[in-house]
């Protein structure tokens, strides 16, 4: 009787979580909060973003010798498959900190690995996209060829190339800015995560577009400092998207992972 109960509860959940409406501002409340769980973990937050700054030096050095193959190669082994890891676990240092907990490397690492599954399908799904991503750049050099530095075909291939670039990361970025986070919350499937993540993305498009643009400017930053702004900017942007999605979405018909001071009766 109880295995039926718990079958019938599945069946009559929806299929994707509601979103709430997220004033267009609200970026910049989660970017504060980020701040504030960074200041009160600097330790784990920075080995965190370390680890993510060297894996962007061993990419940059890949390409370097390798060329595409090396970028394409860094990029997959590197950031397609630990990047959701270490998100995973900077989920957790926020959750840790809700708790009044001290945060620490072993707790995250231990309640990361349960989502490990659903994180591993996730970075299924970034391979594909990537592939078609890195098919549709070497398209786009065949039919732009860029031999010589006349500004006409300068400026045709980085438009072009920047088109295709951007609608490419439209698409991840809609489709995994809440999924990894609820996966973390909830004990959910990642195709629901990602569906969720959509939906939200769809009905709040000023406030998520405000998002896109600051983790741009922050990754931008992070180039300009040759990466080491990373080490920092990472574990705020990590922080930031567990607290946005806190605030965007409601998973309650979910069974939590995790039981947050919130969550208490």
């Amino acid at each position: 009787m109880n295995n039926d109960n718990h079958h019938q509860e599945e069946d009559t959940r929806p299929f994707v979580a509601p979103c709430h409406n997220i004033a267009p501002s609200a970026p910049l409340r989660w970017l504060r909060k980020g701040w504030q769980d960074f200041r009160a973990a600097p330790g784990p937050s920075l080995i965190y973003g370390f680890i993510m700054v060297g894996l962007s030096y061993l990419i940059t050095a890949a390409t370097w010798w390798f060329g595409n193959m090396g970028l394409y190669l860094g990029l997959i082994s590197g950031f397609v498959f630990l990047g959701p890891i270490l998100a995973l676990n900077l989920y957790d240092i926020s959750i840790q900190i809700q708790q009044n907990q001290t945060p620490t490397l072993r707790e995250s690492l231990r309640q990361a690995r349960h989502c490990m599954g659903d994180a591993l399908t996730y970075t299924v799904i970034m391979i594909v996209v990537f592939l078609i991503w890195a098919r549709a750049a070497n398209l786009i050099y065949i039919f732009y060829p860029v031999n010589e530095w006349h500004w006409n075909d300068i400026l045709l291939f980085f438009g072009v190339g920047s088109s295709v670039g951007a609608v490419f990361c439209a698409i991840i970025f809609t489709a995994s800015v809440f999924s990894l986070p609820m996966i973390m919350d909830r004990r959910t499937d990642m195709v629901t995560g990602v569906i969720t993540s959509i939906n939200a993305v769809l009905r709040n498009k000023l406030a998520l577009f405000l998002w896109a643009f600051l983790i741009g400017v922050c990754l931008l930053v992070g180039l300009l400092t040759a990466y080491l702004g990373l080490a920092v900017l990472l574990p705020v942007l990590g922080y930031a998207t567990w607290h946005g999605y806190q605030e965007s979405i409601d998973a309650s018909e979910w069974e939590a992972r995790f039981e947050l001071p919130h969550q208490r009766g």
